[in-house]
């Protein structure tokens, strides 16, 4: 799947727990088309990227990394837990370090028709991202907690239900949608996925004979 030396399409996808955004990434992988791991990237860099490593120090004390240098991420989490204004200022180190990162990574896949950026939480296309469209994975918030309990039988239910009332609501994602994917066991993902290759191939105005 190649193309010219323009930019390729960056494409996110956002779903809340449970709603099958990593099923839908492996479906996009299958068909030859790079993913970014928005959340896996970030929890890299946190340790590896010698800037935000001492950007978060600065913040929030030595205390952030252990004596081997890892992210003491539990630790983290109990420093920010309540503290909106601390939390926001934490993003507001890791967002532009995974921002630079993402750029770099799809500089090097330029080849491509189109690109995936997965990611829990994402704006709507061009708000103040490089993303040209944005594909929402829905499904019923009742569905989702049974997937989650099969993957994570050690979450309770209202541990889970919890966690899916803190993340941002499914009114605010399917608002900033341009693709909406339904994961609702009635309908099956591989076509909708496939309609979407189709779509973002003509786009780019990619030959799919090539």
């Amino acid at each position: 799947m190649k193309t010219g030396p323009n930019r390729p399409l960056l494409i996110g996808v956002t779903g809340g727990i449970g709603s099958g955004k990593s099923t839908v990434c492996r479906i996009f992988e299958s068909l030859g088309v790079p993913v970014y791991l928005a959340d896996e990237r970030a929890k890299w860099l946190t340790g590896h990227d010698a800037i935000l490593k001492a950007d978060i120090i600065r913040l929030l004390g030595s205390d952030a990394y252990t004596p081997t240098g890892q992210y003491n991420r539990s630790w983290v989490a109990a420093q920010v837990f309540g503290q909106p204004e601390l939390l926001g200022q934490l993003n507001a180190l890791i967002h532009p370090r995974v921002y630079a990162d993402t750029e770099t990574w799809v500089r090097s896949h330029a080849e491509f028709a189109y690109l995936i950026k997965e990611a829990a939480l994402l704006r709507a296309a061009g708000d103040g991202n490089s993303l040209n469209k944005l594909v929402v994975i829905h499904a019923p918030p009742e569905l989702r907690v049974q997937r989650i309990r099969k993957r994570d039988p050690h979450r309770s239910e209202e541990e889970i239900r919890n966690i899916i009332s803190r993340q941002v609501s499914d009114e605010e994602r399917l608002a900033m949608a341009n693709y909406v994917i339904e994961n609702d066991e009635t309908r099956m993902l591989i076509p909708q996925v496939l309609r979407l290759h189709e779509e973002f191939v003509g786009m780019s105005g990619l030959d799919l004979t090539d």
